[in-house]
């Protein structure tokens, strides 16, 4: 007994040892995986028993300019044709032809895929989206305050027309800010210099619902923006940030005041 008991401990530390030696290899091969490629569960794994890195977890070549510029020229062109007394500075084509001509240096600077990295046209991205908030909030503080004081709105077909463009350009305008400062700003996100997102969009959970070339683009914030501006909530994208979620909170407060002020004014005042 004593014999094979002798025996039978120097086997058991071999085995323990050999055990404790595998999982130390396993724990130094997964930590050599780069987490964005490890196997998930219920996910479909390629070559080599790893799934493809999704391309908003990787370097990419960058966003198409001309979703963004479509979007940017409507938001302007909307400008035009609002009264005189909602516009901020007169005469009232001036600002808007400030914001084409800014727009128009942002495509020649960059007109296929934004992936430069530059402080100037960071800086012209900037004050764009700056100017055309601030014309818009502008517009819309004035039709507030000329709707209460009942100086606003003699006219049921004009006033929500008015409201209308207002709206769809503050829809435009907190597009273009959540696309702004999304992980770092859309050459950022081209680049992958951040890891942790500020929306989470349903791709991002749900990666095998989606191609892996997928990454978020403008019109992705732009559905954001409308969603949040009708159902004042968020509905598929979640903010993680806290500055998403303020800003979700504000595009929310805003849109609720100028569909209450508008359309109860056009009420009233309808035939």
């Amino acid at each position: 007994m004593d014999s094979h008991d002798g025996q039978r401990d120097p086997d058991s530390a071999l085995i323990m040892a050999g055990i404790r030696a595998l999982h130390d290899r396993l724990d130094q091969i997964e930590r050599r995986i780069v987490p964005g490629e490890r196997i998930m569960a219920g996910e479909r794994a390629g070559p080599g028993g790893h799934r493809p890195v999704p391309a908003w977890k990787r370097p990419t070549q960058g966003e198409a300019r001309w979703q963004v510029a479509l979007a940017v020229a409507v938001a302007v062109a909307l400008q035009y044709p609002l009264p005189g007394r909602l516009v901020l500075v007169h005469p009232v084509w001036l600002l808007p032809t400030l914001q084409a001509l800014l727009l128009i240096a942002l495509i020649t600077a960059n007109p296929h895929r934004i992936n430069t990295q530059s402080r100037v046209i960071r800086l012209l991205s900037l004050t764009l989206a700056a100017l055309l908030s601030l014309a818009n909030a502008y517009s819309l503080a004035r039709l507030a305050v000329d709707l209460v004081q009942g100086t606003e709105g003699n006219n049921a077909g004009p006033l929500l027309i008015t409201g209308g463009t207002i709206w769809l350009i503050n829809v435009i305008v907190f597009a273009l800010w959540y696309w702004e400062f999304d992980r770092g700003g859309p050459v950022a996100r081209a680049q992958a210099d951040r890891m942790y997102p500020d929306f989470q969009f349903v791709q991002m959970v749900s990666p095998g619902l989606a191609s892996p070339d997928w990454e978020p683009a403008f019109s992705d914030y732009l559905y954001l923006s409308f969603t949040n501006a009708t159902a004042f909530s968020p509905t598929d994208t979640m903010p993680l940030s806290r500055w998403a979620k303020m800003g979700m909170t504000v595009q929310a407060s805003v849109s609720i005041v100028t569909i209450a002020l508008v359309v109860a004014r056009a009420v009233n005042i309808l035939k």
